[in-house]
């Protein structure tokens, strides 16, 4: 995790379960208010496993009532 004033970097590594999705959930709840571009790097992640997916997915929408901006970089 790195930051500046205004970004938070996430570099996401390994597999990614449903235990991950909700460590980035609670990364991203936690930084809501002190940063207005978060940016998640998806480059080292191993595997994305579809629980996963569907809890970061769902959970997702709840934290998107902030005005920040999450951005997702590799494939």
């Amino acid at each position: 995790m790195d930051r500046t004033i205004d970004n938070l970097h996430l570099n996401l590594k390994g597999d990614f379960d449903g235990s991950s999705a909700f460590e980035l959930l609670n990364i991203l709840k936690e930084n809501l208010h002190s940063t207005k571009r978060i940016l998640i790097d998806t480059n080292n992640l191993k595997k994305i496993y579809p629980f996963g997916r569907e809890v970061f997915d769902h959970n997702l929408s709840k934290l998107m009532d902030h005005r920040i901006r999450i951005q997702f970089i590799g494939p």
